[in-house]
């Protein structure tokens, strides 16, 4: 049985078995972009019968190492980044007696995962929400206890806004964090949220609207509180894509602009260049291919953005660097 191997960050990480009569594929990789992935692989097996793709949200840190012990052995070489989606990380929370939707900017949320702010009623928390009767509740923060292209953003973006975090915690896809409790993959983050009263954590968009937690609204660079939306997803993505580099690896926390949600990203499928198994890197290639013109519908309804077409048309052009003969 031969395997194949790529991964994505947040990470995708798969094994391909080419079967008589079926190309199958097996992954495991980031929560992040799960959704959307699963939604796209059971569409695109219904075009191709003969392909299958599974896949196991198991984290990108996970997904990660499965390439790094695999890539030797199995297909060593250049490795290039495509852009799939684009998602936003927001700050969940579960505050006992507060039913509306709180605000949160970038100092505070930095301030709380460093434990300077650990009440609700605190007076940071207290001027961004006047109003609002917050509670003296004991804050508990919820953080990803596995390697997480979730936590890469959200720490990416707190570094920006931050000094102080930035020297403290640091921006990596595995983080020392100063408190807390840890849960593994969005779902788990999500899971305990909803049961701890008196929490906040972060999750990727789609895993707040399916668990329905509340989560707040972060304000922007240019002063403004937005609240995470596919178009203001968009709005982060536009001045990157005018300025994209060859390698499409880039950052789009708190990029400028009134409408933009400060903690959005791009999720990223890695692609060897010269794969050993070249059935198995023609069957991605279309995949992909396919990912990027018709199953960007998909993204909308599961909390994702769709690329910008000026990525797409540079990915298309991209993928003709992956030989598959």
């Amino acid at each position: 049985m031969r395997r194949h191997v790529l991964t994505g960050i947040a990470a995708l990480a798969l094994t391909g078995a080419a079967l008589t009569a079926q190309t199958q594929i097996n992954g495991a990789g980031a929560t992040f972009p799960n959704p959307i992935y699963t939604k796209w692989f059971s569409e695109y097996n219904k075009l191709h019968r003969d392909v299958l793709i599974n896949y196991q949200s198991v984290g990108s840190g996970a997904g990660i190492q499965q390439m790094i012990k695999k890539t030797v052995f199995f297909a060593p070489g250049k490795i290039l980044h495509f852009p799939t989606v684009l998602g936003a990380v927001v700050p969940v929370y579960n505050v006992p007696g507060v039913s509306q939707e709180l605000k949160f900017s970038g100092d505070v949320l930095a301030n709380i995962i460093l434990g300077k702010v650990t009440k609700w009623n605190d007076a940071q928390i207290a001027k961004l929400n006047l109003g609002v009767n917050l509670p003296s509740t004991d804050i508990t923060v919820v953080h990803r206890s596995d390697g997480s292209g979730t936590t890469y953003i959200w720490v990416d973006y707190l570094s920006k806004v931050s000094p102080e975090f930035k020297k403290t915690v640091g921006v990596a896809t595995s983080v020392k964090w100063p408190a807390g409790v840890g849960g593994k993959g969005n779902e788990g983050v999500a899971g305990l949220v909803s049961q701890t009263p008196g929490s906040i954590g972060y999750v990727e968009l789609i895993y707040a609207l399916q668990t329905k937690i509340a989560y707040g609204t972060v304000q922007n660079m240019n002063g403004k509180f937005v609240k995470a939306s596919t178009d203001a997803v968009t709005a982060a993505a536009a001045s990157a894509a005018s300025k994209m580099p060859p390698d499409f690896r880039v950052s789009i926390t708190n990029a400028p602009g009134d409408d933009v949600y400060p903690i959005s990203s791009f999720t990223w499928l890695l692609l060897y260049q010269d794969a050993q198994d070249k059935k198995q890197a023609k069957t991605m290639v279309d995949f992909l291919k396919w990912a990027l013109t018709d199953g960007q519908k998909f993204a909308p309804d599961l909390g994702y953005a769709p690329l910008p077409k000026p990525v797409i048309e540079m990915e298309m052009k991209a993928l003709d660097q992956i030989k598959t003969q």
